[in-house]
């Protein structure tokens, strides 16, 4: 693997404003792109894990969700960074995935979001 990829959800309307947020204001060499255009295989992931969360796969590292938001910033520049830190420290963390979660459940209501990008709460 050449560099390292953040899956998003390309079928959202939410996501893919938030990956067009990370494109244009996060610099990093991680390749960027909707999980349904990923070789999924290759990456070790699949269908569902993507589908539940962001993802995030590096040489010998792979994580989810606000892990994987974590790890796409702390692979950008030094003034991400530190937010990629903040977010790994425990208290933060054990709050950061409950949000995760209440945004996934609601990002059909989010700004950019459709009902396209509603997901069964079962899913969460």
């Amino acid at each position: 693997m050449d560099h390292a990829t953040f899956l998003f959800d390309g079928d959202c309307a939410f996501c893919t404003k938030c990956a067009e947020f990370v494109a244009r204001w996060v610099p990093t060499d991680a390749n960027v792109l909707p999980w349904q255009f990923a070789d999924l295989e290759a990456l070790g992931l699949t269908p569902d894990e993507c589908e539940q969360a962001v993802q995030w796969v590096a040489e010998g590292t792979r994580s989810a969700g606000p892990d994987a938001i974590a790890d796409l910033l702390a692979a950008s520049n030094l003034f991400w960074r530190p937010a990629g830190a903040l977010l790994r420290l425990r208290p933060v963390r054990a709050l950061a995935w409950p949000a995760y979660r209440w945004v996934a459940r609601n990002r059909h209501k989010m700004p950019g979001g459709t009902a396209a990008c509603a997901v069964p709460a079962d899913r969460f």
